[in-house]
């Protein structure tokens, strides 16, 4: 079949795709990376085996994310390259967005922001520690709850106005351009009774916020108002309201495309395919 593998090891999942010679999607498949190596090697022979693919099915395996630099050598004795995970970001986020150019926020373990365009110009604007870990390390002490899917279904549970400060809490007349929902503080106004579910969604809230306030800096930073947001925090309920109300706030036009949480991995094997036949 001629496939290239984009696989993309992050700090705590690893992703993996598969490209037809045309650059079409033959599938994805995400798994929990308890160690950088072990999801490598198990996520490429469950890939291969649920796709009903040979070893001699695939042309180059493309390897990115901070767990690429664990990987040594060729993977199976496949060829196998390594593309550096900004470029395989950036190229990701403007295919999947079908962008000439943007602001891409990669939201990982912590999360990026980057300057791309479509022909390969990459800049790194300013990276935060604020992301998926800030979420599991808070969530596993304050609720103990560390897993994505479940922290996720515990989240929308819960009521933010048992844990976070609104403008219309502390203000009978806010400014015009503030919505009296938006939050003033969080965990400004937590509450004796709150539920592990309120908690989890403080969380939540507070990582995306601080996320959402870096987007309008960079976009300041770049004179862009176009925002692509990738990874695996794209995909929470809370997401894209929470964009919603920024881009009120200031005008930027947030974009969270299909497939967003494979974008890194889909751009390393794009990255591939143009450069390589």
């Amino acid at each position: 079949m001629d496939v290239v593998l984009g696989i993309d090891i992050g700090g705590s999942t690893t992703k993996i795709v598969g490209l037809r010679p045309d650059g079409s999607v033959i599938s994805m498949l995400r798994v929990r990376a308890e160690d950088q190596l072990t999801s490598l090697y198990g996520a490429l022979g469950n890939y291969l085996t649920s796709n009903g693919l040979q070893l001699g099915d695939v042309r180059r395996v493309v390897l990115t994310g901070v767990g690429a630099s664990f990987a040594e050598g060729d993977i199976f004795g496949l060829p196998t390259c390594r593309v550096d995970e900004f470029s395989a970001s950036s190229a990701g986020a403007l295919a999947l967005s079908g962008q000439e150019a943007g602001i891409v926020v990669t939201m990982g373990t912590g999360t990026a922001f980057l300057w791309a365009e479509k022909d390969g110009t990459v800049r790194h604007l300013c990276g935060s520690g604020i992301g998926g870990g800030t979420l599991g390390g808070l969530c596993r002490k304050m609720v103990d709850m560390e897993h994505f899917g479940q922290i996720k279904k515990l989240a929308e549970q819960g009521d933010l106005s048992k844990v976070d400060l609104t403008i219309g809490d502390i203000t009978q007349n806010p400014a015009a351009t503030l919505d009296p929902t938006l939050t003033a503080a969080n965990f400004g106004n937590l509450a004796e009774d709150a539920t592990c579910a309120d908690l989890a969604a403080g969380i939540v809230n507070l990582v995306l916020q601080a996320i959402g306030t870096m987007t309008v800096l960079a976009s300041q930073c770049c004179n862009s108002r176009t925002v692509i947001l990738t990874g695996s925090m794209t995909t929470l309920t809370q997401a894209k309201p929470n964009f919603e109300n920024f881009e009120r706030l200031y005008g930027i036009h947030y974009i969270i495309p299909d497939n967003a949480t494979f974008a890194t991995a889909i751009g390393a094997a794009l990255c591939s395919l143009r450069e390589k036949t």
